[in-house]
């Protein structure tokens, strides 16, 4: 098995929600892909030189992938925490640059950003994924 039986709650919701998504995106139309590219490229501006339609497939494609790879017992949870933190700090990434997300303190949510900020509980998993390892003990 690759993960603990503590890590099934937080493979499995987070699994299923961005399985979920990503499969949501599969026949997303370019004016969604486009804006979507829009909010993403702010941070993380190489995606801007994509196809507005490859993007969106793309993301779908990374979304479906990781969602899968979170659901899947034989994906050990340390790789699938270290692919949740990434995309995770990719979305807040994008959090933090997008103008109207974050009230003048530059953390607190707006109403337009909460729908993002709320991925941090992501990112936590993520982590939580990460470093929560199996300790080996010897015999002395």
């Amino acid at each position: 098995m690759g993960y603990k039986l503590s890590h099934i709650p937080l493979r499995a919701a987070t699994g299923a929600f961005i399985l979920n998504s990503g499969m949501g995106k599969m026949k997303l139309d370019r004016e969604s892909a486009a804006g979507m590219q829009q909010m993403a490229a702010g941070a993380i501006p190489q995606v801007g030189k994509l196809d507005s339609e490859q993007f969106g497939k793309y993301l779908s494609y990374a979304e479906t992938a990781l969602g899968a790879a979170l659901l899947a017992p034989f994906v050990p949870s340390r790789l699938a925490g270290i692919g949740l933190t990434a995309f995770s700090a990719g979305l807040l990434a994008i959090y933090f640059k997008t103008p109207g997300m974050t009230q003048e303190d530059g953390v607190r949510p707006t109403q337009e950003g909460t729908s993002v900020a709320k991925d941090v509980w992501m990112l936590g998993i993520g982590l939580s994924l990460i470093m929560d390892t199996r300790t080996k003990t010897t015999k002395g």
